[in-house]
């Protein structure tokens, strides 16, 4: 098998990942995802298509991700594992597909508008 390279992305993060066949290692921008990832909550999320095909036993997976938060960031790295096990066996689709794993979440920081605050907040209001 060659190196499969995918993306995924979630806010204005964007993960792109290599997948290759190995002993189960997770690298985040150079360091272990449990060092890159301090809490356990992201650590899960991260886990999570492993845990729904049942196993990372064969997979080392290696990640370049910037942009966003932490959480933008390790939901961005779930999607782009997903898609990178679609891509090695088609048969894991079905499942990951139904824990909604390979769908883009379209929800975006709404644009501060002129004369306001932020994107709705008005600015105080003063009588007098």
């Amino acid at each position: 098998m060659e190196v499969i390279n995918t993306i995924g992305r979630r806010k204005t993060a964007v993960a792109r990942i290599y997948l290759t066949p190995g002993k189960g290692e997770i690298k985040v921008n150079g360091r272990d995802y449990k060092e890159y990832f301090p809490f356990e909550v992201h650590q899960i999320v991260l886990q999570m298509p492993f845990v729904t095909i049942s196993g990372n036993n064969g997979y080392d997976v290696k990640v370049n991700v910037r942009g966003g938060g932490i959480s933008g960031q390790a939901e961005a790295v779930r999607m782009a594992i997903s898609r990178a096990l679609v891509e090695y066996n088609g048969e894991f689709r079905g499942a990951l597909k139904k824990e909604g794993f390979l769908t883009r979440d379209p929800r975006m920081v709404e644009r501060k508008k002129y004369g306001r605050a932020k994107a709705r907040r008005r600015f105080q209001f003063s009588k007098r």
